[in-house]
């Protein structure tokens, strides 16, 4: 036989067939309607053909199959969940054809079989791995589990424990780790991958391997005794309530299917498997978390747009090395940029190297790193006090401190420095771009990119495009960022930029709670309970209360309508203190360390007494009065930067606040927040709070929207 599709193609070779995915058109091979279609077709071709003794399953790409295509889940979210069901058990019947063919069945796994990927391999009896691939369900990333006969297959493959946590954590596994669980047979060298799997093909060809037998393994209930089960459940479901918390259901869900159909034959299984999928589809989170991927997805293929216009950026400096320079030089040379690292004072470059070196270490204490390869990082950075170190970069990051007029200064030297085509950037919060930029002679060869804190960590840069600055100047930053293991989203000069001209509207919220008697210590915990990583008074005791302090004057002076708070605010007290959070080891909480030498947050009796003299009442407050009164302002925030174009799109938007803030990912981000609470409603939630001020006022474009039914995100 002989079948061409555009995504599959079937050979024979005398007794043995080849199903070889390669997708057209396509960088990777993706489980889309179109490969689905094909693979029936396929599977059915097989089925008549006569005299066919094996079947070997293989990638045309340098990967396997990397999943389903996310982009055809969205039309699913509408589809009822009796329908979506139906849908489900079809894929599951094509699957199903595939482990069922007269003939054995030998999947070839190279690169990434992930998702749909990975469950088509486990419908085959036999799989064989590169020693550079991996395997894995990772769904439950995007709020879903395997819905495929994930849940079904693998538990009789690997024991249900270990399948637990494999669908529970959605890890991706190297071939040593997959094949320890049981779940591939073999794992050979790159080169040798077809020529194993054709071996043990033939080896089930020639009855030395019973394939009949591991397939009926697959089809029957799972191996254990009741006591046994239990003990599992019981376990498992403590895990992944710890793991995954109440906020992301997916992980449960799926434990409840898998502990219906563990006792029933394959069938039945999947038969409750697809309607549980169903039912996860049509989970909030679920939602958010395929959103999310899609606006990641979006900002990604933007990202390539600007590579068409960026010059290369082999070798950096950064100007200011305590811990955000030390943190940028790091990241930099982690990713193999050679970097300098400039500052004036010898202990401020020491400073930023012991950075730079106490990070690498903990990646050799993981293991992550050997000694010889923390070496080789180290070497990349290039600690020096002479400008005429910084010469040979071809872009520059300054970090010095956050003070317009010190900056000024020091982008003035630098520019007298560097060569007419070195690309200078400033690192500010806050600053406007267009106020530095008059600074330099050629501001078009400058931009904004503000790193967070702390710079390993936090995944967002800032690219801000001032009035002057050339096209080939924001494209190259973005490119720069995205080189150093960065997600970079451009935005337009203005006070605040995106992240933190929507961030203290916020904090705001929160002071003018205090002021009107909430405890503070209740508000973190409402904010917590709502999915924030930390309320807003931890919040502020990480960033630094004098971060913070500065940062609302520049903002306030920036939208002093609604960003101008007329009464001395917590902050206040707590700066004027020298209560700057765990940098000085006291603020709105007291901080000790733990056994591991990381800042623990403790109650402080003196915290609540200064908070108590900004107090002008002794309210109590709902948590959805405190949850209203603090998202409120940032999403009617996030509009107007929308409005004011300070971004492109809903997506950067978002995208912006989960990688820069942390918004909580189960909700999608503050306009996601927006349609999910529905546009109406939201405004009048607003109108009820429209007393505390302009912050609370809603935008007209958003009253608009919601007259005309749209919502951010179709």
């Amino acid at each position: 036989m002989n079948y061409q599709g555009q995504a599959i193609n079937v050979t024979r070779q005398q007794g043995i067939a080849e199903l070889q995915f390669n997708l057209h058109n396509e960088s990777v091979n993706k489980l889309n309607a179109l490969t689905l279609a094909e693979l029936k077709e396929a599977i059915a071709a097989l089925q008549s053909e006569a005299n066919l003794q094996g079947l070997l399953l293989t990638s045309s790409k340098n990967v396997f199959i990397v999943g389903a295509d996310i982009t055809e889940f969205v039309e699913w979210f509408d589809t009822p969940a009796p329908e979506l069901t139906r849908h489900v058990i079809s894929i599951h019947s094509i699957f199903c054809a595939l482990e069922d063919l007269p003939f054995p069945t030998v999947a070839a796994i190279n690169g990434f079989a992930l998702g749909g990927g990975f469950e088509v391999t486990l419908a085959c009896d036999y799989r064989v791995m590169s020693t550079n691939a991996q395997v894995g369900l990772p769904e439950v990333k995007l709020g879903l589990f395997p819905g495929w006969g994930g849940t079904v297959r693998l538990p009789r493959l690997i024991g249900l424990d270990n399948a637990i946590e494999w669908i529970g954590t959605g890890k991706q596994h190297r071939a040593a780790e997959a094949l320890k669980a049981g779940a591939v047979d073999a794992i050979v060298e790159p080169g040798m991958l077809r020529q194993s799997a054709e071996r043990i093909l033939q080896q089930c060809i020639d009855g030395k391997l019973d394939y009949e037998q591991r397939r009926e393994e697959k089809r029957r209930p799972v191996k254990l005794n009741d006591t046994e089960r239990t003990m599992v459940f019981a376990t498992s479901e403590a895990y992944l309530a710890a793991k995954a918390g109440k906020h992301y259901p997916a992980p449960s869900i799926a434990l409840k299917a898998m502990k219906k159909h563990v006792l029933l034959q394959r069938e039945e299984a999947i038969e409750i498997e697809a309607a549980a999928f169903a039912e996860v589809f049509h989970t909030s989170a679920a939602r958010s978390l395929v959103g999310l991927f899609m606006n990641d997805q979006a900002l990604k293929r933007k990202a390539r747009q600007y590579a068409k216009q960026a010059h290369r950026i082999e070798t950096a400096a950064v100007l200011g090395a305590g811990i955000m320079g030390g943190g940028i030089a790091y990241q930099t040379a982690l990713k193999g940029v050679p970097i300098v690292l400039k500052d004036i004072k010898p202990a401020a470059v020491t400073l930023g190297l012991n950075e730079a070196n106490k990070l690498l270490a903990k990646r050799v204490e993981r293991g992550q790193l050997n000694a010889a390869q923390m070496g080789e990082v180290l070497n990349r950075i290039n600690p020096t006090l002479d400008y005429a170190d910084v010469r040979s970069a071809a872009l520059v990051v300054e970090a010095v401190v956050e003070n317009e007029e010190i900056k000024k200064s020091v982008l003035r030297e630098l520019e007298e420095v560097v060569g007419k085509d070195v690309i200078i950037a400033t690192n500010t919060s806050t600053i406007s771009i267009d106020k530095l930029a008059a600074a330099l002679h050629k501001p078009e060869r400058f931009c904004g990119m503000h790193f967070f804190n702390p710079v390993h960590i936090m995944p967002l840069v800032e690219v801000i495009r001032g009035q002057h600055s050339s096209a080939a100047t924001v494209a190259s930053t973005v490119t720069f960022a995205q080189a150093i293991g960065k997600n970079p989203i451009v935005v337009n000069d203005c006070p605040g930029f995106l992240v933190n001209r929507i961030l203290f509207p916020y904090l705001n919220g929160f002071e003018m709670l205090l002021r009107d008697g909430a405890d503070f210590r209740k508000v973190d915990k409402a904010m917590e309970a709502f999915g924030w990583p930390m309320g807003p008074a931890y919040l502020l005791d990480v960033v630094g209360i004098d971060t913070a302090h500065h940062a609302a004057k520049v903002l306030a002076q920036g939208y002093p309508d609604r960003m101008q708070l007329d009464f001395k605010t917590s902050a206040d007290l707590m700066y004027e203190s020298s209560r700057l959070g765990q940098k000085s080891g006291s603020g709105y909480y007291a901080y000790e360390q733990d056994r591991k030498g990381k800042p623990r947050k403790i109650h402080d009796e003196a915290a609540l007494e200064l908070v108590k003299r900004v107090a002008t009442a002794s309210n109590g407050f709902s948590d959805e009065d405190i949850i209203a009164r603090m998202m409120i302002p940032m999403c009617l925030e996030t509009v107007r930067c929308l409005d004011d174009e300070i971004v492109d799109s809903p997506a950067a938007a978002d995208m912006g606040l989960i990688w820069g803030l942390g918004f909580p990912p189960f909700r999608g981000g503050a306009l996601r927040y927006i349609d999910a609470v529905g546009l109406n409603a939201f405004c009048e939630l607003a109108d009820t709070y429209a007393s505390l001020g302009k912050a609370y006022e809603v935008p007209q474009s958003l009253r608009v929207r919601a007259d005309q039914n749209k919502r951010f995100f179709s």
